[in-house]
């Protein structure tokens, strides 16, 4: 049943608050497939065979897709219709979420979750550009004020939902019901945005720059593939070259998304936000940062269930003080927020203390450690997370002109995806190298550990580079 387009933003669109369920709805599968591999990895493995790369690219595959999907996903929308490519994304990760749960294979697998990514980068950009044509300003709020308690809710409920559904073993399909529970919520994100989302399209639509996804997709690739496959293959000299050429291809890309300036074409990323000190600062700060976590929460869930024998349900439960730690953090820094980059300093500090803690944790009670001995550590460590997040996207967009304000978010949206990608491959392949070829006890330990300092050292990595932000959040920011 088609929907009419939005008219009347005073008033707002007659079903807007039914669609706003389904654009969360569909932000909820996507935060909770991103992080289901983590727990059910193993378990995967031990089915589908394949060496510890397997484990790496089940979260990275997906983040990559997903990264380089976005720098255009949001344009799909605005030449063909946002309520089309909602439903065609919708469809997409629907039918690789399938594809998923019956692969026979890591290449089948790997694949499926790289399809399920970039149809996630197709699905999510169209549901914020129809939220701003549907509510009126007066409710503006009060909508996107429902992104943050529902996304806390779904990073403490997506572990656990993975780690039950595994142990569960319903009907015999054990990992694979991880995938297969998105069949009916997808049939009905399907159905809700046939019912009730609206057609929305850009006046002006901008022209698509194709080869410049080409040439992001590549270039991230180029780095991700070296870090995950190189260990194996005992670092050989093709490693090293393919992560050059990501270099030399990331600045052909930069280059040429400055050539589409020049000649009036609409770029990827706009050519002057490169010329901004709080922009580049984002993009190196959100990468380190980014890689930094994804890599760590990779690494603990494994941990968990290989070195300290925690079942997926237990895995699970063990993760869910950082998610109440951070949700906590989002809460506690709001009448702060004016204080914009201390903020999120502070924050970088404190998760840098959580992560020194777990690690006296693990010296104190060493292999025998429990869930709740892990989590006063992991509390310090979720609500650094929510002072150093709540602040991060708003400092540097402070930075920038107004006209610039959807290319850099965008952007930073898809730096973070690709610092998940890039710490998954660089986090887990430190820890797999510590491992070795038979892993004992002690080598579990000792990787563990080593990972732990690693995660702190990114962390004040990102306490340096966040001195190239703005102090401080736009005025109107603190007003929403």
């Amino acid at each position: 049943m088609s929907q009419s387009t939005v008219t009347g933003v005073e008033e707002g669109y007659r079903w807007r608050w039914p669609a706003l369920f389904v654009i969360l709805g569909a932000e909820i599968m996507d935060l909770i497939d991103a992080m289901v591999t983590n727990i059910a990895g193993p378990h995967i493995q031990a089915e589908l065979g394949g060496s510890e790369t397997l484990l790496q690219w089940l979260g990275a595959a997906y983040t990559l897709a997903m990264a380089t999907g976005l720098l255009t996903g949001g344009r799909l929308g605005d030449v063909f219709g946002r309520r089309r490519m909602f439903i065609l994304g919708a469809v997409g990760f629907t039918v690789s979420s399938l594809l998923c749960g019956l692969a026979m294979s890591p290449e089948m697998l790997i694949a499926s979750r790289a399809l399920q990514g970039l149809f996630a980068a197709v699905m999510l950009p169209q549901g914020l550009g129809m939220l701003r044509e549907m509510f009126p300003p007066s409710e503006m709020g009060k909508a996107f004020g429902l992104f943050g308690p529902v996304m806390g809710l779904a990073s403490v409920g997506g572990p656990i939902l993975a780690g039950w559904l595994v142990d569960a073993d319903f009907f015999g399909t054990g990992w694979r019901m991880i995938f297969l529970i998105n069949l009916p919520v997808g049939l009905l994100a399907i159905a809700g945005a046939l019912r009730y989302l609206p057609e929305s399209k850009s006046p002006t639509p901008p022209s698509l720059d194709l080869l410049g996804v080409v040439l992001a997709s590549v270039a991230g690739l180029l780095v991700v593939f070296p870090l995950v496959q190189g260990r194996e293959h005992d670092w050989p000299a093709w490693a090293f070259v393919m992560l050059a050429a990501s270099v030399a291809l990331f600045g052909l890309f930069g280059w040429y998304q400055g050539r589409r300036t020049r000649s009036g074409r609409d770029p990827l990323i706009e050519g002057s936000l490169f010329r901004k000190r709080a922009f580049n600062g984002g993009l190196v700060t959100g990468l380190v940062f980014f890689s930094g976590m994804s890599g760590f929460m990779l690494v603990f869930n494994l941990y968990t269930q290989i070195g300290l024998h925690y079942s997926p349900l237990k895995a699970g439960l063990a993760g869910v003080p950082w998610s109440v730690g951070m949700i906590i953090g989002f809460g506690l820094v709001q009448p702060l927020m004016k204080h914009g980059r201390a903020c999120l300093q502070g924050g970088t500090l404190m998760m840098t203390l959580g992560v020194v803690l777990v690690w006296v944790t693990l010296q104190i009670a060493g292999l025998g450690v429990t869930p709740w001995q892990l989590a006063p550590a992991l509390i310090v460590t979720g609500i650094g997370m929510g002072f150093l997040m709540a602040p991060f996207f708003n400092l540097v967009l402070a930075g920038v002109e107004p006209h610039e304000t959807g290319s850099a978010s965008g952007t930073l949206t898809a730096v973070q995806q690709l610092g998940g990608a890039f710490g998954v491959a660089l986090i887990g392949t430190v820890f797999f190298d510590l491992l070795g070829e038979v892993p004992s006890q002690t080598a579990f330990e000792s990787a563990m550990e080593t990972t732990l300092w690693v995660v702190a050292g990114m962390l004040l990595l990102t306490f340096v580079v966040s001195f190239l932000l703005p102090k401080h959040v736009r005025e109107e920011d603190l007003q929403h």
